[in-house]
């Protein structure tokens, strides 16, 4: 049965005796709150910034280090590394205190930050960015976790504005910051920007942040748990991956890989269903809303990382855009999701009322995605900033919307594995979204090409770079403008279908009230009654 305590949030004394240092978050003066957040928005910046910077020193790293047949497994490795260890990030800080798990990912990630520029070869720097991205992993989860330590739910609204303008940034700064660090102090520097950054974080928290004490439970830790989530996940991820790039999705190697990923994922659900402190608690999903929430949160990340890794291929290889230009272009869909996201975090604070937003959301997701769908070679920048705006609104009433009512779903106790799941499935989305979405987009390059005659144009890949499109032929050339505006549409005109499942999942979400200061009421089992549980850190 729920039990009555005092909260952490509320600043009272822990039900384990004591904080972590101070009082809680709400005897802190609204400064030191800020304070905080600024470090943990500087951690958050870190983690999404790094693979857009890195994307355009790629040619200069490989330029130098060589070992081009192995590009793709920089951006691999590190992925791979972030996924992988994001669930295990959670529950060590639900277990043993999420300050000095965070502090401990802070500097795991600048170790790989810092081995990475010092790389002699292509094989040391896969190997470094898997570490850096290990180090990710638990910076992304580390952020949500402690925000919903620090924050009532019905507070964290006014928050969204931060975390989406921070998403904003990487996107949009990403290549543009890479792109002059490398033109002007190497690509080194790439990496070692982080260095700065991180340290500032890592002092900031180290010396403000205070949180309940979260006592040490004689648990064992789930390594059976953990070694078969990690499979799993690497297989999947995997697949995703080279499925229709490296190798055809019908061979040996992809189908053994989906092998591997299925039965680790079963033998997993059967470890944790009897483990006495699982990796990722198998209760969590009884409750309807997180359950929801992580479908939500999946095909949320499928079709925003589909959109910004197409969008600016259109721009350029249809629209005439420059790389740089391109990046700049995507700024209506982010200006949307960052207003309409600070916009429903102040309703969300000010009236306790989030339904509307996942159903808005999933709406003008998919009514912007089907929008994307209808552009062709003659859709001009303006028409589709228009579409773009729409796509940004919906993803604006979502992206923060799902980590919020997923946090309000689950105990205190659980709040390091609600956020590293919620983070996991919405990473497991956006590799589904790029992969399904790109072997739509080349296949259907490829065919039209083909189609056309300028199958040669194409050869080995569907993407040509500007330098590329330049040298061919006119004829040639507004052959392959229609094949990418024909695989857009096909990519966009799926991703707007899959969509609405976003909406006919929120239309089941049931709207608890979000936890203030004081008894905190939890959903226990989708449309349930709230019940009152304690505030545990």
């Amino acid at each position: 049965m729920a039990e009555t305590a005092p909260t952490g949030a509320s600043g009272k004394a822990a039900e384990s005796g004591g904080h972590d240092g101070g009082g809680g978050a709400a005897d802190k003066p609204a400064r030191s709150v800020r304070t905080v957040m600024f470090a943990l928005m500087i951690a958050m910046l870190l983690a999404m910034l790094d693979n857009m910077i890195i994307g355009t020193a790629m040619p200069t790293i490989v330029g130098e280090l060589g070992g081009l047949e192995h590009l793709s497994w920089v951006v691999t490795s590190y992925t791979l590394a972030t996924a992988a260890s994001t669930p295990i990030w959670g529950k060590l800080g639900d277990l043993y205190g999420r300050k000095g798990v965070f502090l401990t990912a802070i500097v795991v990630f600048l170790i790989g930050s810092a081995t990475s520029g010092m790389a002699q070869d292509m094989g040391q720097l896969i190997g470094f960015r898997a570490v850096q991205g290990l180090g990710a992993g638990g910076l992304m989860v580390g952020v949500m976790a402690i925000i919903g330590d620090l924050v009532p739910p019905r507070e964290r609204g006014r928050y969204q504005g931060m975390i989406a303008g921070i998403m904003a940034v990487a996107m949009i700064g990403g290549p543009l910051v890479g792109g002059t660090i490398t033109d002007h102090l190497g690509w080194r520097w790439s990496f070692y920007i982080n260095l700065p950054l991180g340290a500032v974080a890592l002092a900031m928290v180290t010396a403000v942040l205070q949180l309940p004490r979260t006592p040490r439970r004689k648990a064992r830790i789930d390594y059976a748990g953990a070694a078969l989530l990690t499979v799993g996940i690497t297989a999947i991820v995997l697949v995703t991956t080279w499925g229709g790039t490296e190798y055809a999705w019908t061979s040996t190697v992809i189908m053994e890989l989906i092998a591997v990923g299925t039965v680790s994922l079963v033998a997993f659900l059967f470890v944790e269903a009897r483990a006495a402190e699982p990796i990722m608690p198998l209760h969590i999903f009884r409750n309807r809303n997180f359950t929801l929430m992580s479908v939500i949160g999946f095909f949320a990340g499928f079709v925003m990382f589909g959109a910004v890794l197409f969008l600016p291929l259109f721009q350029q290889s249809v629209q005439g855009a420059s790389a740089t230009n391109s990046g700049l272009l995507l700024l209506p869909m982010l200006m949307a999701m960052l207003v309409v996201s600070m916009v429903a975090g102040r309703i969300t604070t000010s009236t306790g009322r989030y339904r509307v937003f996942p159903i808005a959301g999933g709406a003008l997701m998919s009514a912007g995605l089907l929008l994307l769908s209808t552009m062709d070679t003659e859709t001009s920048r303006w028409t589709a900033g228009v579409f773009m705006a729409v796509l940004g609104a919906g993803m604006g009433f979502l992206m923060q919307i799902t980590m919020l009512v997923a946090q309000n779903s689950v105990e205190m106790k659980d709040m390091g594995v609600a956020s590293s799941t919620a983070t996991l499935f919405r990473t497991l989305g956006s590799s589904f979204g790029v992969a399904v979405m790109g072997a739509l987009f080349t296949g259907r390059v490829q065919s039209e090409m083909a189609a056309r005659g300028g199958e040669q144009a194409t050869a080995g890949s569907a993407q040509l770079d500007a330098a590329s499109l330049a040298k061919l032929p006119d004829a040639v050339r507004e052959a392959y403008e229609y094949a990418v505006a024909s695989g857009t549409h096909l990519a966009f005109l799926v991703g707007g279908c899959l969509a609405v499942v976003t909406v006919v999942a929120a239309l089941f979400v049931t709207e608890v009230p979000l936890r203030g200061a004081g008894p905190e009421p939890v959903d226990i089992g989708g449309g349930k009654p709230a019940e009152t549980v304690a505030h545990r850190g």
